[in-house]
């Protein structure tokens, strides 16, 4: 028999001890998670084995079980699992491994006070480690399946372990933690309460597979107040219902879960009084298997477009059933901020954390593959229910259209799934496939006009052409819309183009019977009047010109095509850019009796001081027409009022 021997810890495990046992890290309560994930573990690898092995198969169910003694101030965690021997303990108990040692202290001394992050000590293999964040003394007795001998490990985490001899009735583990006292200011709680165990075993390992039991040891003085206690009262209460429901919802079949149940467990994981819109479930299989139960809110949270603190409640990422993060933003991009739900993998490592989550190709692999599907369920989605679909949009669309400027990799996609307001399709916001498909004969563009509002956008001077020729136009009034027709150049075959951007040619739609003068055979008898109106208004227009895109209003302002639009300007205002007034162009319908007007007088007195009162009364108007701001309100309404007293005199 082997006599019990005493060993060093090597330097950087020593110093990982030390740290552990004076960590200030606040979220000790994942010692209980990294134990039960061993156990957890061990229990796999005996069921595994047992299978070409039969000899290893346990008489007893597979098991976890915490014992908790308040009196003696223990906590031991208890599996027949696998085991080990006593090279096993030595190789796996006794060091810590030499991968990431050095990476854990560097993390470690760098992690801020106060940080309750729970994934750094999980990341480089020291799990069983953070035992001694709540524990004097950690000992452990372990016996491999298939053998008799049983070997103790004990630390005091002061740099030195024993590993000797024991006895130990069946095969597995026992845990067993002498735990420091509760101490609020070291974020210490009391880890014998039952009450404390059960939160935070529902909390990380809730759908571990195997059952988690709890024995809790009275002390005397807690049987003496009992009032239902006799003489043969034992001190130790045991709990035959598990702590855990062992079946994960999402590993159950789309047939033996109702809709109740979805509901609720959503409720559970989101905190939202109101059942989903609907919800998404899928297992992939292949090199990489995971399984997802994602959900849609019914209604978008009021501060998810612009707070921050809207990001914090996304994904909930579990590794074989154990709960690793909530919050994993790695699996989805923001443009799916709004999704809700559980990602369970096969593949990735339990210990890893949040750093590693973007190095690591699986969780790449991952993103891809989730959103992947969801683009998927929703393109269904919009053919088969489009009342639903369009509840949908009316929520998310906003959100969901910031991914057509973030990632061309499904911009056409997205593209696909997403509605539009236009000038005809009403109440019922139309699919860009539903506009290509009323697109007139010879129409070379998808047209749009982006605005603050879409009462002013419906009203706009600037659709007079497009509806004497019954062309649709999109109307944008999303503020994600200044940004994404920056980045989509097309849509199939058509490429898209501002109804408010540049010269416009709508030669290409032909009108039957209708033939007018083009704006540029006016041009040379508006040519002098023109450049008088470009001088007057210099500050404000870097030219006037004839419009071929007004038929009822008298003027219009026009973004020149390299500029930015003022909805866009405005926002990069907000967002603390300091960006120069951008000018812009000012067209006057020459057909209008206003302009036939303007010229008139002008003909009379070209003179700057004769137009100055017209020009800067034309140009207030075309920045009230598109629903803008005037710089100056009281000197346009003055310039009216003025307007309007030579007109009445004049009748």
């Amino acid at each position: 028999m082997s006599q019990s021997e005493t060993f060093t810890f090597k330097t950087e495990a020593r110093q990982i001890l030390e740290l552990m046992v004076h960590s200030v890290y606040s979220n000790k309560e994942i010692f209980l998670r990294e134990l039960i994930s061993n156990s957890s573990d061990a229990l796999d690898k005996r069921r595994y084995e047992s299978i070409s092995n039969p000899a290893l198969e346990s008489a007893s169910e597979l098991e976890i079980r915490i014992e908790a003694d308040s009196a003696a101030r223990t906590l031991s965690i208890i599996d027949n699992g696998i085991g080990m021997s006593r090279d096993e303990v030595h190789q796996f108990i006794g060091t810590i491994a030499k991968s990431g040692a050095r990476e854990f202290l560097n993390a470690l001394k760098e992690k801020k006070e106060g940080d309750s992050s729970p994934d750094l000590i999980g990341q480089f293999g020291v799990g069983f480690y953070s035992s001694f964040m709540v524990a004097d003394k950690v000992s452990l007795i372990t016996r491999r399946a298939g053998t008799d001998e049983a070997t103790l490990w004990e630390s005091s985490g002061q740099g030195e372990y024993t590993i000797g001899d024991a006895t130990r009735e069946e095969a597995g583990t026992t845990v067993t933690l002498y735990l420091k006292d509760p101490d609020q200011e070291d974020s210490l709680q009391d880890y014998t309460d039952s009450y404390e165990i059960r939160r935070i075993v529902k909390k990380y390992s809730d759908f571990v597979s195997y059952p988690i039991r709890l024995t809790v040891v009275k002390a005397e003085e807690d049987l003496a107040e009992d009032a239902d206690a006799d003489s043969d009262t034992d001190t130790a209460a045991a709990s035959d219902e598990p702590l855990n429901s062992m079946k994960a919802i999402w590993l159950r079949s789309k047939e033996e879960v109702t809709d109740e149940e979805y509901n609720e467990f959503y409720k559970h994981l989101t905190h939202d009084w109101n059942s989903p819109l609907f919800r998404i479930q899928a297992k992939i299989e292949g090199t990489l298997e995971y399984r997802m139960l994602l959900y849609i809110p019914e209604r978008m949270p009021y501060d998810l477009l612009y707070s921050q603190q809207a990001l914090q409640h996304g994904l909930h990422l579990y590794i074989k059933r154990i709960f690793i993060m909530d919050n994993c933003r790695d699996l989805l991009p923001s443009y799916f901020r709004f999704v809700r739900g559980v990602v369970d993998s096969e593949d990735l490592p339990l210990n890893i954390s949040r750093e590693l989550l973007q190095e690591n190709r699986q969780v790449q692999r991952m993103n891809k593959g989730i959103v992947a599907k969801l683009l998927q369920e929703l393109q269904s989605l919009q053919e088969t229910d489009r009342e639903k679909y369009r509840a949908f949009w009316t929520q998310y669309g906003a959100i969901l259209k910031e991914g057509i400027t973030m990632d061309p990799d499904n911009r056409a996609a997205l593209l696909n799934l997403s509605l539009f307001q236009t000038t005809r399709s009403g109440d019922e916001p139309a699919s860009l496939k539903e506009y290509v498909e009323r697109m007139q004969e010879g129409q070379k563009h998808i047209y749009y006009l982006s605005g603050e509002s879409l009462a002013a956008l419906k009203d706009s001077p600037h659709l007079e052409a497009f509806r004497s020729k019954n062309i649709e136009v999109l109307l944008l009034s999303d503020g994600s819309d200044e940004f994404w027709t920056h980045h989509a150049d097309k849509y199939g075959d058509y490429e898209f183009k501002s109804a408010a951007r540049g010269a416009l040619d709508l030669d290409e739609v032909q009108q039957e019977d209708k033939e007018e003068e083009k704006p540029e055979a006016k041009e040379d008898r508006f040519r002098g009047l023109f450049a008088v109106l470009s001088e007057i208004l210099s500050d404000h227009v870097k030219e006037v010109r004839a419009s071929a895109r007004l038929v009822d209003s008298a003027a219009c302002l026009v973004i020149d095509e390299a500029d930015l639009s003022p909805q866009l300007e405005k926002m990069m205002k907000l967002m603390g850019q300091q960006m120069p007034k951008t000018k812009r162009i000012l067209e006057i319908n020459t057909n209008h009796a206003v302009a036939a007007g303007l010229l008139k007088h002008f003909e009379k007195d070209p003179s700057k001081d004769a137009n100055t009162l017209f020009a800067e009364t034309l140009y207030g108007m075309a920045l009230l027409a598109e629903g803008g701001e005037v710089d100056n309100p009281a000197a346009l309404s003055k310039n009216i009022g003025m307007l309007l007293a030579q007109a009445l005199d004049q009748s």
